[in-house]
């Protein structure tokens, strides 16, 4: 069976594929937003990118040649972004989460635009 054909990883990228449809729907709209809003947009933020780490987990640890090409395309998005092509995706990963927790702390202790 191939790697994309689990029902498991299907599922993940289908929460992905919503997750990041409900973020694209709202950013443009963040600094507009109420303290209550920008909460719940930094929270899907969250799911979103735990999501996407455990589905890099998966794609790096699978060998199969759809999978390993996912994560080439994964790291070749990263170095069009302008992230070095050595890049170690897990560090990347937890510098989202730390932004994130930024983000939470800013918005309870200013309550305003971020």
């Amino acid at each position: 069976m191939s790697f994309f054909d689990s029902e498991v990883v299907r599922a993940e990228m289908s929460a992905i594929g919503e997750l990041q449809d409900e973020v694209y729907k709202s950013i443009f709209n963040f600094s507009s937003m109420d303290r209550v809003d920008k909460i719940h947009h930094v929270g899907v933020l969250e799911k979103l990118l735990e999501k996407q780490k455990i589905f890099y987990m998966r794609v790096s640890l699978s060998d199969d040649p759809e999978a390993i090409e996912m994560k080439e395309h994964i790291l070749e998005s990263a170095k069009m972004m302008g992230l070095p092509s050595n890049v170690n995706m897990s560090i990347i990963f937890n510098s989202m989460s730390d932004m994130l927790e930024t983000m939470k702390k800013y918005i309870d202790i200013s309550d305003s635009d971020l």
